[in-house]
């Protein structure tokens, strides 16, 4: 791939943890990490951690400690660019990347080459923060 063709550099960064309670989780964020909540999707609640890095809760019936529970997500409006990009450098990548309804975003998951699980986003929600320093908001 020529630079000509690579997406650009990501614009924000979700680290979402699945959690067995989501109101008792949502308020440690809250009261006792005093983070601002960003996002309410309902399943998830995602909070502001600095500029342009987010925490997100998701409720989750399964093992607390359940190694798959971590997702990082890289957001970007380019979601189609890096899944071309990720499928022609031979990652591990899930599926085409969909538009998920309940959370209104277009997203696909890939893994790294130890299987963490990693997400690439772009939310259509508008109550969604812009990234602080401009971003590809197209």
């Amino acid at each position: 791939m020529t630079g000509a063709d690579r997406p650009g550099r990501f614009d924000q960064l979700v680290s979402f943890l699945r959690v067995g309670d989501l109101d008792r989780a949502a308020s440690f964020y809250t009261d006792v990490l005093g983070l601002e909540l960003v996002l309410d999707q309902g399943a998830c609640r995602i909070f502001r951690a600095s500029a342009d890095a987010f925490i997100g809760v998701c409720a989750h019936r399964g093992p607390p400690h359940d190694p798959t529970a971590v997702i990082t997500t890289f957001v970007t409006q380019d979601v189609e660019g890096w899944h071309a990009r990720l499928v022609a450098a031979g990652a591990v990548v899930d599926a085409e990347p969909t538009f998920s309804e309940r959370f209104g975003v277009t997203h696909f998951f890939f893994r790294d080459p130890d299987g963490y699980l990693l997400e690439v986003q772009r939310f259509h929600d508008p109550a969604w923060p812009r990234p602080a320093g401009g971003g590809d908001r197209r």
